[in-house]
């Protein structure tokens, strides 16, 4: 047995998991063994996200310094020698953000077919690579992209919009580096790990259409201003999987969700318990996944005989929350206290839903543990859970109990990571 013990610390083994999910997304570990051999000539490090710092720091113990440019989140940031690591904000793009991309894209225009470009993308890099369409401004594209995320559109659907509203994304950063080759390793943080999604794909070409990005608007209900309308009322620039400009870009996806689920479910059973794998690509609606893993929860507990081996249910992906009740919550623990609302204090049942990237929503918490006293200490304290669900007000809930998980910048990304840990009933 390894780390905290599932019968005698609960909590502590399930925040063990999430800590050794972490660990195997950790950039140092994935980045070099997908690098090739150092290429001849003039290289250029490019990339955003929220692990893109740590990749170009995995990048230079491997290479040695390196020239380039890559834009993370504020608070991410990592020692490097020749690649420039500029902060700036997310989820909501800031002026930082902008002047990077710009820098970004003037780089990339000075390179000729015999330079090489490596390109480092992880989630978060859509709000990092910030750079509007047409004449739309940074205030507009701010105000757009605060709608998207309190709309509980799917990831898939908002980086498809974002696409058609930018000058980098939808395989146009690739698409200024041309006629260069370059190498794009991603770290994935969308369900399905389709490289066209991760960070809205900036190397990578897609199909959709500006009719398309419309019918994202309308459905779910985003306020357009005249520019935004005017961009996407002809071609936008994101290039088709078979452009010219794409011939010379290749794209690997490094690290993804069920890695680290996988070195979660073997921790789990060197620890004795029972491992049941729910997927690493699940969405919808935060509070309404709660509820049908309580139930399955509750049925597996049912299953259980006296004695036998406690059960771990593992999943992943990426929930929305559809936010206008005025609180601070993210899908992780707006998850955490639907299920616990949803077992009101069955006994062996406990829970963690945290994001591997240490954020969850805007908040720099990752989420939280639940157990069967959530409730009863939540009554002692005259914390409502009802209303706290009601208002999507997860966070200031689990703050008031001190359950709460917050790693700090884990400098990775692969996405939602929930686990149950269910023991048979007494």
């Amino acid at each position: 047995m390894t780390g905290p013990s599932p019968v005698d610390d609960p909590d502590g083994f399930l925040r063990s998991l999430f800590d050794l999910a972490v660990r195997a997304a950790d950039p140092m570990r994935a980045v070099p063994d997908a690098l090739p051999e150092k290429p001849a000539g003039r290289i250029v490090v490019v990339g955003a996200g929220k692990a893109s710092a740590r990749m170009a720091e995995a990048v230079e113990a491997s290479w040695g310094p390196v020239e380039g440019l890559v834009i993370t989140r504020y608070g991410y940031a990592r020692p490097t020698q020749g690649i420039e690591i500029v902060q700036a904000a997310h989820p909501v793009p800031d002026a930082a953000g902008a002047r990077a991309t710009r820098r970004m894209l003037e780089l990339l225009d000075s390179l000729g077919e015999d330079d090489f470009v490596l390109a480092l993308i992880s989630g978060g890099g859509s709000a990092l690579l910030i750079q509007p369409a047409g004449d739309i401004t940074l205030a507009e594209k701010q105000a757009v992209t605060s709608e998207l995320l309190a709309s509980g559109a799917p990831i898939t659907r908002m980086n498809m919009l974002r696409k058609h509203l930018s000058r980098v994304k939808g395989g146009q950063l690739a698409g200024a580096a041309w006629p260069a080759r370059m190498l794009t390793l991603m770290i994935s943080d969308v369900p399905g790990d389709d490289p066209a999604f991760i960070a809205s794909g900036p190397t990578v070409g897609d199909m959709s259409s500006p009719a398309d990005a419309r019918d994202i608007l309308k459905r779910w209900g985003i306020s357009a201003p005249a520019s935004v309308d005017r961009v996407l009322s002809g071609p936008t620039g994101v290039l088709p999987p078979d452009s010219e400009r794409l011939s010379r870009v290749e794209n690997r996806v490094i690290a993804a969700p069920a890695q680290s689920l996988e070195a979660a479910a073997e921790q789990a059973l060197s620890n004795g318990c029972q491992v049941e794998m729910l997927g690493d690509a699940l969405e919808g609606e935060a509070r309404e996944l709660a509820v049908a893993h309580a139930r399955l929860a509750l049925d597996r507990q049912a299953a259980l005989g006296a004695g036998e081996a406690p059960l771990v249910l593992l999943s992943g992906g990426e929930c929305t929350v559809t936010h206008g009740n005025g609180g601070v919550g993210g899908p992780n623990a707006e998850y955490a206290l639907a299920m616990a609302c949803a077992l009101q204090g069955v006994p062996g049942i406990h829970a963690i839903a945290c994001d591997t990237d240490g954020v969850d929503g805007a908040a720099e918490v990752a989420g939280a543990v639940v157990g069967p006293d959530t409730l009863a200490r939540a009554a002692a304290l005259e914390v409502d859970p009802g209303r706290a669900l009601d208002r999507n007000d997860s966070h200031s809930f689990f703050a008031a109990l001190g359950d709460q998980v917050v790693p700090g910048p884990t400098l990775t990304n692969v996405n939602d990571f929930r686990a149950i840990l269910v023991f048979p009933r007494a």
